[in-house]
């Protein structure tokens, strides 16, 4: 199921993940809400939000938290899980077919920037994807074959590793 930019609709885990992360897209949000709840999901926080136009980060942002809780998702701990977390989102994402290698990239290198260059983030194996987007996108170094292969060799690598590893950082 897709959004209406033709993003599929994150779990609400993944969700929560990107949240704590400070990366989750309001403006995505109710839509998402809306579906979560014709997925089965109910509560009055959900219900709120799935109403709201996505325009004001703000009332989102205050809305999400309660309805992740009602539709019983805890949040990340720490930064690392919720990295781990989203990273594990986009490598099934990739994997998949739902999303493209060179996105994975970006994003990567958004959540690193994002959480101040962790080096335990870094460490897990989409984080050693950090810097692979320069290199796509100056055109030196791999091949663009070689990145995408590079990108899905750490996506699968991502999805073996254990969930609760770096969890309690």
């Amino acid at each position: 199921m897709t959004d209406r930019y033709n993003t599929p609709v994150p779990p609400p885990d993944a969700l929560a993940a990107r949240f704590v992360l400070g990366i989750a897209p309001t403006e995505n949000v109710p839509w998402w809400a809306a579906q979560w709840l014709a997925d089965g999901y109910d509560g009055p926080a959900l219900r709120e939000l799935a109403g709201l136009t996505g325009r004001d980060p703000h009332e989102v942002n205050d809305l999400l938290p309660a309805a992740l809780a009602e539709m019983g998702i805890r949040m990340p701990p720490s930064a690392v899980a919720a990295a781990s977390e989203a990273f594990r989102q986009m490598a099934e994402m990739c994997l998949t077919g739902q999303a493209a290698e060179r996105w994975v990239a970006q994003q990567v290198e958004d959540i690193v920037a994002r959480i101040d260059y962790r080096s335990d983030v870094i460490d897990l194996p989409l984080g050693r994807l950090y810097g692979v987007e320069d290199e796509w996108e100056g055109g030196w170094g791999a091949t663009v074959d070689e990145l995408k292969m590079t990108v899905r060799a750490r996506c699968a690598e991502q999805l073996r590793a254990p969930l609760d590893v770096k969890a309690s950082q």
